[in-house]
């Protein structure tokens, strides 16, 4: 009886369109990227609030299905998802960027495929990835000679040492964890990660690169560079630079060396 009353009392209420038109900006935010993010990823998105939403940098997330253990096959196997993820980002509008949240498949697809790939989906969109972007921050660092700590097993971290080589950087140490699952790697303590990084660097070298999305390297570069002596860029590190730099946003969004920095000529 009490909910057939408040049905009665609801049918008397008038509903008004208000005469005056709400007025409508450009964006609901200056900027915007779009992240294609893995399905089991749990840092980027993390990553990128921090860094860039304090910017005015809106973050507009596209996830698509990835299966572990992370072996070179299983992320080859994401290339015919990626321009499809790219499509379901605001679809009909402009983005500013659109990264692609993968370090070793993006070496392990082919940089360029998963940029023509990424393309197809939101064309005329520049496209960011992990590696791209890392190759732009080294140049940005003039760095030579490199050391590169990853959290894979050493099958698929041979062909981002061979891609590193082919660019015509010096590794002077390469270290890996030997892990295959990117949930776990997700789960490596920041502090622990402070002191591989120590091990993982050359005093030969002029950076150090962490690979991988999925590891928690891009609230702590500060803390690894005053650790190792040297400059530091992770993957998510790296990608939130390179596009805030393309949205026109200047200045240190996070500590670092390369966030002083602009994109290379």
């Amino acid at each position: 009886m009490a909910r057939a009353s408040l049905w009665e009392a609801c049918k008397v209420i008038d509903i008004l369109i208000s005469p005056r038109a709400p007025q409508l900006d450009l964006r609901p935010v200056m900027h915007r990227i779009g992240l294609i993010a893995l399905s089991t990823d749990h840092t980027t998105e993390v990553d990128f609030a921090r860094i860039l939403a304090p910017a005015g940098i809106g973050i507009y997330v596209a996830r698509i299905p990835f299966v572990n253990p992370v072996t070179p096959e299983r992320l080859r196997a994401m290339e015919p998802d990626l321009a499809g993820g790219a499509a379901l980002i605001l679809p009909g509008e402009s983005l500013d960027a659109i990264v692609y949240g993968c370090t070793s498949a993006s070496v392990c697809i082919g940089d360029d495929v998963v940029q023509a790939q990424v393309t197809r989906g939101k064309p005329g969109c520049p496209v960011v990835t992990p590696v791209s972007a890392a190759l732009k921050g080294l140049a940005a660092l003039k760095a030579r000679r490199l050391s590169v700590l990853t959290p894979y097993t050493p099958d698929t971290s041979r062909p981002m040492a061979e891609m590193f080589e082919a660019v015509g950087y010096t590794i002077d140490r390469f270290t890996c964890l030997n892990m295959t699952d990117d949930r776990d790697m997700a789960r490596i303590a920041q502090d622990e990660l402070v002191e591989l990084a120590r091990d993982a660097t050359s005093p030969q070298s002029d950076a150090l690169f962490i690979s991988c999305t999925a590891v928690r390297a891009a609230g702590i570069i500060g803390r690894i560079e005053a650790a190792t002596g040297t400059t530091a860029l992770s993957s998510n590190y790296a990608a939130a630079w390179n596009a805030a730099r393309i949205c026109g946003v200047s200045g240190a969004l996070a500590p670092g060396r390369l966030m002083a920095l602009q994109l290379p000529h």
